[in-house]
Parts: C-alpha cells; structure tokens; sequence
C-alpha cells in the first residue's frame, strides 16, 4: 500500500477555489503534500497547498505538464479539459474521479441521456444543439410551457438555468447547445452525497433539503437531516445509490434530486466532486465530506457519514448593489449565537450572488438549527469597501 502520509508522495487538485481550500484542510491534518492548478493568482488554496500553479483549466497542454507533477489527480471543478485527464490516465497516472465519469456529466444533455439509459428517474427532456433550434422547437410545441432552460456546459452556481414562460424570455437567451426540460411540481428539493473507492467500498450521508433563493436559483439554506419521513429519506438515498453504481465513480457523487408531489424521486443532477449540500458535515458529520473524498480517492476504508446533531449551512453571497473589495458585517455578532461557525472562503472581490464563504449551525434540535440559520442570514451582510 502506498504511503500518502509524511512522504513524497503528491496530490494534484485541478481547481482552486473554496472546495479545493476545505479539502486542503484534510490534506494538512493528514500531512499529505498537494499541488494546485487554477487560472486565478488570487485562488483561495494558493495559501494551503505546497506548490501553486496558475494556468488555464480547459489547456490541454498546461493540464497535462501539471499532471505529471502528481501520482493521483482530483478536480473540485467540473470545467476541466477531459483529452487531458486521458492522456495522464495513459500514462499510468490515477485520475479520480475518472475522465470517463467526467465526461458522463460535464455536459448536461450527455448526463440526461445517461439517466435515461440506465433508467434512473428524471425529468422528461429534449436537446437542442442551438439556440435557433430551440426556439424553433418552442415554436413547433415540442414543449409546453413554462419549462427549464438549461445550458448543457458552463452552468454554476444558478447561471446557465432559467425558468422560461413565454417566447418572449426564451428569445433572450444566449446562443449556446441546450435543454428544455419539464418544470417538475415539486415539494422539496433534496440531495444525498455518495462516496465510493476503488475497491468499490460505497458509504451515502443523509438526505439533505435544499432552499433555494427565488432569483439567483442559488440554494440559501442546506438542512440535515431533511424534514422527510424515513420511508421517503430510504427511497432517495437508494435512487442515488442507483445512480452512483451506474457511474462506477470514484470519489464523491453529489445527487441533487426533486421529491414530487406524488413523493416521488426524481435525479435533478450530479456533480462528481465534494458540493455545496455536503457542507454542515464539517461540522455536523462523523466524517466531513472533504475527508471523505480523500479517503474515497486514495482507496483507504471510508469513514462514518451519519450526523452528531442536526445541522443547518447558510450560504454567504455578495449582497446585489455591492462590488469591490470585500466586507464582512456582523460577523462577530453571529458568533455569539449558540453553535455557529463561519466559513471564509478568501476571495477578496465580492459581487451580487457570488459565493463567498457559508456558516453552519449545529444543534441537537434541527428546528431551532433553522431558526438561528434564519437569523445569522438577517444578521451577516456580505458588501464592499
């Protein structure tokens, strides 16, 4: 077996923004020596890693060099260049997840078609290769109004998603391959996060409920366990056990799903990486999920997933009307409040909706978890100088 501790050996993390900066944090409890690769100068894990480099993500060339500077390679972004993680793959170099498990879900028409052919419950849908096919597949009725938008790459974070209720809006959209999907009725939006290793060892957390705010189509708050009946949490967890042996991944698989009307379970999407509903296990789970993607990647036994209390995240993002040099207000207030801990992601530039850093509020009664989540987001004001 290999030795990842207090030795030469390296992990490279393609990617170096706040999910690679927390999962740095387990690389220096563990003493595991990390390299970097990020376009940006100002990256948050420039500050954690042994070695730093900036280049561009999506160059095949500048991924590859980088590559062979590690023995595994993991991303904490799904806009990677795949010919890359290939080609080190070839090389004998370990690639987790897998450049084919990315190259299932990087694009989300190849991902919904994945569903579909392994009969994995999700939202009718069709793919459109423009723009202009869209809109003359609106205008033919191939889809009723209103429907979901989605572009099939680039989307993060609430962009590249939108409601569409009338020609008028769809117009609006930018010029890029898509997908109209079916506007699913539902009750809640749930999420479970799978860890599996190479010798196929697989561990699922507890089904988390999402709130999302109604504009940025960005989740505010994140609730573990969700306020489901243990029938439904069971359902979902084992739809999303589905869904993680149809990929064979390696790593982390976060499920987002929607729970209908009907209770139903319905595969929203996946992203094969640590995710922003895994985040109150920090400090709310056994095992967070950071360290569990560590030990998923580096094939060691997968530690306990179950919550010590209840646990609620808030996402901290950039007030609108502010950009610039960053200001946190407030935040010694909420620190007063009964098992808050805040997360600065370390971004200095702020800007309307961009995630920049979450708190977690632990307590052994979820409910009054939410209400003083209710209240650090009253509280905390995220502006600029």
């Amino acid at each position: 077996m290999t030795n990842y501790f207090s030795s030469k050996f390296t992990l490279g993390i393609l990617g170096g923004g706040q999910l690679g900066k927390m999962l740095l944090y387990e690389t220096r409890k563990y003493d595991i020596r990390t390299v970097v690769l990020d376009p940006s100068a100002e990256a948050p894990c420039r500050i954690a890693c042994n070695r730093f480099y900036q280049g561009d993500l999506m160059d095949f060339d500048t991924v590859v060099d980088f590559g062979r500077k590690a023995d595994v390679i993991t991303f904490e972004i799904e806009g990677v260049n795949v010919e890359a993680l290939e080609q080190l793959e070839q090389e004998g170099i370990k690639v987790y997840p897998s450049s084919e498990t990315l190259k299932r879900i990087q694009d989300k028409g190849v991902q919904k078609s994945f569903f579909k052919e392994h009969v994995i419950p999700t939202a009718s849908f069709k793919k459109y290769p423009s723009k202009k096919a869209f809109l003359e597949g609106l205008k033919k009725g191939e889809f009723s109004l209103p429907l979901v938008w989605k572009a099939t790459t680039g989307g993060y974070d609430g962009k590249g998603v939108a409601v569409i209720k009338d020609v008028a809006s769809a117009e609006k959209l930018p010029e890029v391959a898509c997908i109209a999907e079916e506007l699913i009725p539902f009750k809640n939006e749930l999420a479970v996060i799978v860890a599996r290793n190479p010798s196929g060892e697989v561990k699922t957390y507890p089904v988390v409920e999402m709130e999302f705010h109604p504009e940025a189509n960005q989740v505010e708050y994140v609730i573990c366990p969700a306020r489901i009946d243990a029938e439904l949490a069971e359902k979902a967890r084992k739809v999303a056990e589905k869904v993680s042996d149809a990929y064979q991944h390696v790593g982390l698989l976060a499920v987002e799903m929607f729970l209908t009307k009907d209770d139903e379970i319905l595969v929203n999407e996946v992203a094969p990486r640590p995710h922003n509903s895994g985040h109150y296990s920090i400090e709310a789970a056994f095992t967070n999920q950071f360290e569990q993607h560590l030990r998923a990647i580096l094939d060691l036994p997968l530690g306990e997933t179950e919550s010590k209390a209840g646990g609620v995240m808030v996402n901290l993002v950039g007030e609108e009307g502010f950009e610039g040099n960053v200001v946190y207000e407030n935040i010694s207030e909420i620190m007063k409040l009964k098992g808050v801990t805040p997360h600065i992601y370390g971004k200095s530039i702020t800007r309307p909706f961009r995630k920049m850093g979450h708190v977690t509020i632990v307590n052994a009664d979820l409910s009054e978890a939410r209400r003083i989540a209710e209240e650090v987001k009253k509280t905390i004001r995220v502006i600029s100088e």
